[in-house]
């Protein structure tokens, strides 16, 4: 009893302070990158910290099967290396036994990687696109900063205005300079105002003028008018069923199981699969001796993280390219790595097993202090 409540006392104490770092860490990540974003104009700078939180509860996942992975490695490479792994290993109890605590504590961890994954990773997604694809359907106009430049979406107007609404929808002092293939046209008017009918935007100028130069001929058009009407372009509502993978729900994409779908799915149950298998290679990969200065074992670790979380991305690509089949690259990456953790804690076992049966030994030449088995 005692040694089960302290080892998940430690685990998940050390669990804590895994998330806060990662945490912060990546948060910043995507603080930095999401400004970018709302400088280049992707998203609207008051949506900066809505997207940022979605954005941050698609991530949670990751963080808390890294966070527990490494606090398994952490907690337990601590105890080799204060030489309690060698007390409960003197009074019987072997690395196995160290499994069922580390799965009761980690029940609850793995069970809110699962429901991240199938649940709120594409909640968040699909709540992110709807941010950008809003500030997407906003008009030219209304994205541009008064007294400044600034392209439109298309990239084949740049705009200058005087913003005269709150709303955006109404400026004065509207200059245009819109270049197609063979045409380049500037348009002045001393107001503009967006008016929209059905799903189509259109641009009402007045009072101004328009130039326009043919390039293949050099030839001028000078026009001038009182009312002038462009369309600017067309809005098309996005259905769910053009909704990206990473956006759909679980179920929808069991439901429409095409290749695309089936890799999304295979990612994000073979990331709640890989979390499990993270908590047994992580005991495995705790095991240090305390005798020696340097301890790799935390390094290690990280490194096996790495190739597993990219292993989780390749059976994706697969299974969307139609490489292998969803059920035959879980089984083959997520069971190899099972078997592969069963097999390390297998020999950690019965390797300090036979340590201590066989009795400490003595390093060759000497006669003092008896050495211990590695």
């Amino acid at each position: 009893m005692l040694f089960d409540s302290t080892l998940r006392k430690d685990l998940a104490r050390s669990f804590g302070v895994t998330v806060i770092v990662i945490l912060t860490v990546v948060l910043t990540y995507l603080l930095i990158r999401t400004l970018g974003q709302a400088a280049g104009g992707s998203v609207a700078p008051q949506d900066v910290l809505l997207l940022l939180g979605y954005t941050s509860l698609g991530y949670l996942s990751i963080i808390f099967a890294l966070a527990l992975f490494i606090a398994i490695v952490a907690c337990l490479g601590r105890m080799y290396r204060e030489s309690e792994m060698t007390i409960w290993f003197a009074s019987g109890v072997g690395l196995s036994r160290f499994v069922k605590p580390v799965l009761r504590m980690t029940a609850p961890v793995l069970l809110a990687v699962a429901l991240l994954q199938l649940v709120v990773w594409p909640w968040g997604n699909q709540n992110s696109e709807q941010l950008r694809e809003r500030y997407e359907k906003r008009s030219d106009l209304s994205r541009v900063a008064p007294g400044q430049f600034q392209t439109s979406r298309d990239g084949s107007r740049v705009f200058f205005i005087d913003r005269d609404s709150k709303d955006g929808s109404v400026g004065r002092n509207v200059f245009i300079l819109t270049e197609q293939k063979a045409q380049e046209s500037v348009t002045t008017a001393h107001r503009g105002q967006i008016e929209f009918q059905g799903n189509d935007r259109f641009l009402t100028l007045s009072q101004g003028q328009r130039n326009e130069i043919d390039k293949d001929s050099g030839d001028k058009t000078l026009s001038r008018f009182e009312h002038y009407r462009v369309l600017m372009d067309t809005q098309v509502e996005r259905t769910d069923a053009e909704l990206p993978p990473k956006a759909t729900s679980s179920l929808d994409l069991l439901r429409k199981p095409t290749p695309r779908n089936l890799g999304e799915l295979t990612w994000r149950v073979g990331l709640a699969l890989g979390a499990m298998n993270l908590v047994l290679l992580g005991i495995g990969l705790s095991a240090s001796n305390p005798r020696r200065a340097s301890n790799w074992n935390l390094l290690v670790a990280l490194l096996s993280f790495i190739i597993y979380y990219n292993l989780i991305n390749l059976t994706q690509t697969w299974v969307a390219n139609e490489r292998t089949t969803l059920p035959r690259a879980l089984l083959a990456l997520h069971g190899s790595a099972f078997v592969l953790a069963m097999l390390l804690l297998w020999w950690r076992d019965n390797s300090n097993r036979f340590c201590l049966a066989r009795g400490p030994r003595r390093a060759p030449g000497d006669t003092g202090k008896p050495g211990a088995c590695a």
